[in-house]
Order: structure tokens, then sequence, then C-alpha cells
């Protein structure tokens, strides 16, 4: 329900999602622009050149499966279209624009300690307000003021909505 709250927020606002997940529960539940940081489960690519695009393809819903011999256009074995610990991590040059122009940014359901996701806080103009939304208690390292709505994602995106929309 979380995602769809998300989706939902399109109607009336610019919204950009950036995740870290590599499912594409985003989509499914109907958000148009989303930032991948992580890469997506949904797609295969190149193990030689990983984020050429002429190389990276989409799996059809019905064969989410790579095997061993599946060759991507370049030669090499196909992989599946995320990052691995220790890779670099492209998409956060995509994503900082938006952070920096971001009127409001919400923080969702994470922990603030996988960087570089957990860094972009550090990219937010001292103008915008900034909601994190989580369960447990997080620590934050910010100097900025942050507005917290401790409860789950689907609870805690319906509070923010019914706040922003007062």
């Amino acid at each position: 329900r979380g995602h769809e709250l998300l989706a939902g927020m399109e109607k009336d606002f610019n919204v950009t999602v950036i995740t870290q997940n590599v499912d594409n529960l985003h989509e499914r539940a109907g958000s148009t622009h989303v930032i991948h940081l992580h890469g997506e489960l949904t797609k295969v690519c190149s193990s030689k050149d990983p984020y050429n695009p002429q190389y990276i393809k989409e799996l059809k819903p019905e064969a989410y499966e790579v095997k061993i011999g599946d060759l991507a256009g370049d030669g090499s074995q196909l992989r599946p279209f995320i990052v691995w610990f220790g890779e670099a991590v492209p998409e956060i040059e995509t994503a900082l624009p938006f952070v920096k122009e971001a009127d409001i940014f919400v923080i969702i359901g994470t922990s603030m300690n996988v960087y570089p996701a957990a860094g972009l806080l550090s990219y937010v103009s001292r103008e915008t307000e900034i909601w994190l939304i989580d369960p447990k208690e997080v620590r934050v390292d910010s100097s900025q003021k942050i507005n917290v709505i401790q409860k789950g994602a689907s609870e805690g995106v319906a509070e923010l909505l019914t706040r922003l929309r007062q």
C-alpha cells in the first residue's frame, strides 16, 4: 500500500522516487519516474560492461531467469542488472539533481547506513522540507530539521499526505 500511496502522490506533486530496492514494486504500483540506485532484477546486462545501455535488456515476466551461456551483445555472460557489493553506484549521479532541486525530500524505511544512498541527504537544500518515515528510531547525521513520522511505510505515507495537504 505504501508504494501505491507514493504513486498516487503524482496526481498532486511532481514525484521522483529514488530507491535502493531492486524490485519493480514502485512501477507496478504506478510510479512513473523511478531511479533505481542498485539496479533492477527485471533487467539483465553484460558482465563485461554492465552499464552500457546497448547491452541492458528487459526480461519478460515469464522468463525471469538467466542461465550460464546466455550472452549479452558483446559476447559476455548476461548477469542481473544489479549493483553487487563493492561496485560503483552510477545512478547516484542521476539522482543528485533531483535531490538538490527537491522542495520536499522524503526518506522511507531505511537505516541510513547504506552509502552512497544515505549520503544523498547531504545534498538536500537548506530550504527543503525533510521527512523521515520509519517505524524504528533512525539516527540521522544532519544539521537540518527532519520531521519524523515513526510508523511503517503505508501508515507513514498516508500521514505525510494528510500533513502535506493541510
